[in-house]
């Protein structure tokens, strides 16, 4: 297996289902359907996993993993998270980029304040956000990842600039 920095998550076995083997899987990749088209998936620990069959469930997926044939076997692949060697992904625009090179990248405010690091990209259902690290002892800030917040295109700069509304950061309490 490569190097993490060559491999991309692109899932996590989430459970299991059922007495056959089944897991329930979340996918990670923005069309989700398309986890099945990477060809076999990998664990950290390098345990290699194809999916036979994929069926939509209720808020992810029903898999059933070709050799994890009892429910034994998938309730100890609770929590695996699943990865592919990046020059597997298909290839981008331009002006595009996927969501985990921008991990790590200094977030600035329009002015050039420096506001934090993004450390991660969650999407709780109502689209992406920026969830930014800030100095020790401030919590961390999430930002909607839309063009009224992070109004630029590249983000090949390494620098990701946000404009935020008057008040976006206050953390005190309404009187």
């Amino acid at each position: 297996m490569g190097s993490p920095s060559n491999q991309v998550l692109v899932g996590v076995i989430v459970g299991a289902h059922g007495i056959k083997g089944e897991v329930k899987l979340k996918s990670l990749t923005s069309d989700p359907l398309s986890i099945t088209r990477y060809g076999p998936l990998r664990s950290a620990a390098g345990q290699q996993f194809e999916i036979a069959k994929l069926k939509p469930a209720r808020d992810d997926f029903i898999a059933v993993l070709k050799g994890i044939t009892d429910r034994d076997q998938a309730e100890h692949l609770q929590g695996t998270e699943l990865f592919i060697h990046r020059d597997r992904l298909p290839k981008l625009a331009s002006n595009e980029t996927y969501a985990h090179d921008m991990i790590g990248q200094d977030v600035c405010l329009a002015d050039g304040t420096r506001l934090g690091k993004l450390v991660a990209m969650p999407n709780y259902g109502a689209g992406d956000l920026l969830e930014v690290e800030r100095e020790a002892g401030v919590e961390r800030v999430l930002i909607p990842f839309t063009t009224a917040f992070v109004p630029q295109d590249d983000f090949s700069t390494g620098k990701i600039t946000v404009i935020l509304p008057e008040g976006y950061l206050d953390t005190g309490e309404p009187e």
